[in-house]
């Protein structure tokens, strides 16, 4: 039942933005869902549509980017009123937090040394908000620790329009000629 829900659902949204009749607008919408926390890669949905209009090249490459970053913005301030609303919790339960060995448990080394990097760095770390898996942690992350809106927003708009188009690029251009066939045959 849930299967047929999901196939469904998976058909309808190809369907309605399916690239060559609604084109930059499922660009745009692929990717600002993709910079989310929802497991969804942007790259083949622009590699598809500039293959299919290459004089498009560019025009996709920003409204993916602007997508793109839109998403991760998103992820900032989820994570920026996640942070709020911890401190309005520990405000209102100091005693709990206190007796609380809850940070212990799920902080661990790993959560120490992303912290560290990140307040070390500050925005320019999020150069690498492109990443898959870390990237939109990453954006999660600068959100909670506050880091400066209009710098983070400026370094995860490069770091993301760097990726479309060394990745377009290279997809379009450079990997044919390295012998490696793509199926462009949409």
């Amino acid at each position: 039942m849930i299967e047929t829900w999901v196939q469904d659902l998976v058909n309808w949204i190809l369907v309605t933005f399916a690239l060559p009749k609604v084109g930059l607008s499922a660009i745009f919408v692929v990717s600002f869902v993709s910079a989310t926390l929802l497991p969804l890669g942007s790259e083949p949905a622009v590699f598809g549509y500039v293959s299919l209009a290459p004089n498009m090249f560019w025009p996709a490459v920003f409204v993916a980017t602007i997508g793109n970053t839109l998403g991760g913005l998103t992820s900032y301030w989820t994570g920026l009123i996640a942070q709020k609303g911890y401190q309005r919790w520990r405000e209102h339960h100091p005693h709990e937090d206190a007796d609380s060995d809850y940070g212990k448990k799920t902080a661990g080394r790993w959560h120490a040394l992303i912290n560290r990097w990140l307040e070390r760095f500050g925005p320019p770390a999020l150069l690498l908000s492109w990443l898959p898996v870390v990237g939109d942690p990453l954006c999660a992350l600068a959100g909670w620790l506050r880091l400066p809106l209009a710098a983070s927003t400026f370094y995860m708009a490069i770091g993301k329009f760097l990726r479309y188009v060394l990745m377009t690029a290279f997809l379009l251009w450079i990997a044919p000629h390295l012998g490696l066939q793509l199926n462009t045959d949409f």
